[in-house]
């Protein structure tokens, strides 16, 4: 009975598959695929906030300063973006993924 209990936990709803279903098949779009070239690349930005400035939390308390932190966390991001485009070093080197890299092994 146990076995079954579990099955039923990690089975999705036939709605829910449908949707799934519907959301693979949009991403194969050139459409989708622009859209998401955007969205990669605020994310790498977004990455490169945290990573850089620790910008998960704010240090002060006010709407006034943290709104002077998250411009100045801007400012020295696009400096940094600016100093690696000019000496021509790129940003992150491109990731495999874990699945690909098995793909690559074999």
């Amino acid at each position: 009975m146990h076995q079954l209990d579990t099955l039923r936990s990690t089975a999705r709803p036939q709605d829910q598959d449908a949707v799934l279903e519907r959301v693979r098949a949009e991403q194969t779009t050139e459409e989708w695929e622009a859209v998401y070239a955007i969205r990669s690349g605020v994310e790498g930005t977004i990455h490169q906030a945290v990573t850089a400035a620790g910008t998960r939390r704010t240090r002060y308390r006010g709407l006034r300063k943290t709104a002077l932190t998250h411009v100045l966390t801007a400012t020295a991001v696009n400096l940094l973006r600016l100093a690696a485009w000019w000496t021509g070093q790129p940003l992150a080197p491109t990731r495999t993924s874990h699945l690909a890299a098995l793909d690559l092994a074999a």
